[in-house]
């Protein structure tokens, strides 16, 4: 467990950067943690953080085809959205922690 100052907000991550309280996330937080590692948010990229923190919040498995199915991007959007590995990307900038389906 570390601290990390992210947009002005000091915050307790893990090693690979996930925020351990969920209710420390902002908007902002977000924008600077994407911006840090060469992504501008926008507000599709958004909608899709606030979808993933609807459904974990609610006890929700996070997937990948739910996020295709949520009706804010398709999957290969959502891979455009966030190249590489978007579901691992998405919820650590949703402030949420990597999913188990991560490696």
């Amino acid at each position: 467990m570390a601290e990390k100052t992210i947009a002005g907000v000091t915050v307790q991550v893990d090693d690979e950067g996930y925020l351990l309280d969920p209710n420390q996330w902002t908007e902002e937080l977000a924008r600077e943690m994407a911006k840090e590692e060469g992504l501008e948010l926008t507000d599709q990229h958004l909608a899709v953080l606030k979808f993933l923190r609807e459904k974990y919040l609610g006890g929700e498995t996070l997937t990948i085809r739910a996020v295709g199915k949520s009706g804010n991007v398709d999957i290969k959007g959502f891979y455009k959205l966030f190249p590489g590995a978007p579901l691992k990307k998405a919820s650590k900038y949703a402030g949420l922690p990597k999913p188990s389906s991560c490696v």
